[in-house]
């Protein structure tokens, strides 16, 4: 038995729920590569791999919440940290 009453869908807040689980998911994805680096550094770096560690996981929160409150460009943010903790990986360990 169907119900004539049911509201319509509100597509309107479906497509910005759904694109606020995107941006999420990219910024997500990024900070958790990100993190990965970050533990490198701690596990095969010497004192200044370490501090170097802490200070880009420190910006890696940073950026990450800089990016949720860009929206659609918010992985720009965090993946400039990660390539900057790619380029220290290379450099220290």
């Amino acid at each position: 038995m169907s119900d004539e009453t049911a509201p319509a869908m509100d597509y309107e807040t479906h497509e910005s729920t759904y694109e606020g689980f995107i941006n999420f998911s990219k910024i997500g994805t990024v900070a958790v590569l990100n993190i990965v680096l970050c533990l490198i550094l701690f596990a095969f770096g010497g004192t200044s791999a370490v501090v170097f560690g802490w200070l880009m996981l420190i910006a890696t929160l940073v950026a990450s919440g800089i990016g949720m409150a860009l929206g659609e460009k918010g992985w720009v943010p965090p993946t400039v940290v990660f390539a900057l903790t790619g380029v220290l990986c290379i450099l220290l360990v």
